[in-house]
């Protein structure tokens, strides 16, 4: 079967996209956002294209566009409408296919189901994204319990930032997690930077045979 995997992040803005178009550029993946939150500039999805370099027909349409750059429920909530969460169902495609979520694994989707219901429902392995910055230990270990108080498997956890061996160590330590590389921040970030440092960081292994 095709790998699938879902790239979840310890809070928002820790570099999930950065890392979604890098595995989809390295395995030629698909991708799909499932919820767009925030359309003012580059979407997400638009993101991934443009440093993956990956073909426009390998880019999933998302199944919900809202305006508004806030939690999903919110942004929701400003155009009248609400995610029903259970209709959100993975998509078939004839590749590998990487899902990224809206922020944290606990980010409401509406008042009644959070972004790990949906991951929970779904049992696609995940990769979780941590910034290396201060708080990510407390950040990672929290994020890593809630999903495993449901079930969810975790391929590993990838950084995203200034190198911290301490903090890194720790999380692997006490969190019981691989870690399976770090990705710098990239001055100039394009597709050729991202492709090399991703290459030099992560195993293309880590990705195992997925689900």
């Amino acid at each position: 079967m095709n790998r699938r995997f879902v790239i979840a992040g310890t809070d928002t803005g820790v570099g999930k996209t950065v890392v979604s178009a890098a595995i989809v550029g390295a395995l030629g993946a698909f991708y799909w956002k499932p919820v767009q939150a925030g359309l003012d500039g580059e979407t997400d999805s638009q993101t991934v294209a443009r440093l993956s370099g990956t073909r426009s027909d390998h880019i999933v349409p998302e199944a919900w566009r809202l305006r508004r750059a806030a939690s999903p429920h919110l942004a929701a909530r400003d155009e009248g409408v609400e995610i029903d969460a259970t209709a959100l169902n993975p998509p078939q495609c004839s590749g590998p296919l990487v899902i990224e979520t809206a922020g944290g694994v606990m980010t409401p989707l509406s008042d009644r189901a959070l972004t790990i219901d949906v991951l929970e429902r779904w049992r696609l392995p995940v990769i979780l994204v941590a910034r290396t910055s201060l708080g990510t230990i407390n950040h990672s270990l929290l994020t890593l319990e809630a999903l495993r108080r449901r079930g969810v498997s975790i391929i590993g956890i990838i950084f995203v930032g200034d190198a911290d061996a301490d903090a890194q160590r720790s999380i692997e330590t006490i969190g019981g997690m691989r870690i399976l590389g770090r990705l710098p921040k990239l001055d100039p970030l394009n597709q050729k930077t991202l492709g090399a440092a991703f290459n030099a960081a992560i195993a293309r292994d880590s990705f195992g045979s997925g689900a």
